[in-house]
């Protein structure tokens, strides 16, 4: 048993939905969660910046005293995870090995796609794990920049004549491929289940890393019999941007109103 928070952050409102499913998965969990919504996305950065920035964010969220740290940021956990592991002396996962072992559970040809963002596929973390885990499957990737700043802007329903006009440009090779299964291999791009599905047709399944990875987070703590015992836990809200424009969105991906969101300058950690 251990009543400290779970921390997670991601670089804007993509990981709320991995927070999303922690919350049902674990309600007894206290949550501090920050979205570096000021330099959203991390995606088109170099490794160096994404190393610099998800280094603030854990020193951030380590003055929390976590048990443990989701990295809800698929760029990060594809360019980071192992550095932030070894630098750090707390529990941390990421998104790429669960979402990679929960594809190949569903995938019935062993053809699989992954959508993500360019720092992502660029890292190779994704094509390592498949590898590593299934070295007969075939993984087909496809960088979609444009995703994350149309999901941030609330362009991600089906029907929306510019999401659907983009996810029909970045998916259609996939399509082509005749992948069985596609993994979303960003934090943001559950909510674009609607508009990826109607372009890749029912029987593609969809794998969301951030319920893959929050899957694992508690499977962690479970095993190591540090999860919580209290009636019900409380969530934390803290952004690098304007709290607003935070308690606006979040509830997109998170279902819920998040209440109090506090800015924070996350340059001094």
């Amino acid at each position: 048993m251990n009543q400290r928070p779970i921390g997670v952050f991601d670089s804007g409102f993509g990981g709320l939905t991995a927070v999303r499913r922690l919350r049902r998965l674990m309600p007894s969990e206290d949550i501090i969660y920050f979205g570096d919504a000021a330099r959203v996305p991390y995606g088109n950065r170099s490794r160096d910046t994404i190393m610099k920035y998800a280094r603030q964010d854990m020193a951030f969220l380590r003055s929390f005293d976590p048990k443990a740290v989701l990295i809800a940021c698929g760029t990060v956990s594809s360019n980071c995870l192992e550095q932030l592991q070894a630098e750090n002396d707390i529990p941390i996962v990421g998104v790429v090995e669960p979402t990679v072992a929960a594809a190949l559970r569903a995938t019935r040809s062993g053809r699989v796609g992954l959508v993500a963002t360019r720092a992502s596929v660029a890292s190779g973390a994704y094509e390592r794990a498949f590898h590593r885990l299934a070295p007969q499957a075939e993984l087909h990737s496809r960088a979609c920049p444009l995703f994350v700043p149309l999901v941030e802007e609330g362009r991600c329903r089906p029907g929306d004549p510019v999401i659907e006009t983009v996810a029909e440009e970045y998916l259609s090779p996939l399509k082509a491929l005749g992948v069985d299964t596609l993994v979303l291999g960003c934090t943001h791009y559950p909510l674009l289940t609607g508009v990826i599905g109607g372009v890749m047709g029912e029987d593609v399944a969809l794998i969301d890393a951030g319920a893959e990875s929050a899957g694992a987070v508690q499977a962690l703590l479970a095993r190591a019999g540090q999860l919580a015992d209290r009636a019900a836990g409380q969530a934390r809200y803290y952004t690098s941007d304007r709290p607003e424009n935070f308690a606006r969105l979040a509830p997109l991906f998170l279902g819920e109103n998040v209440g109090n969101v506090e800015q924070i300058d996350i340059t001094r950690y």
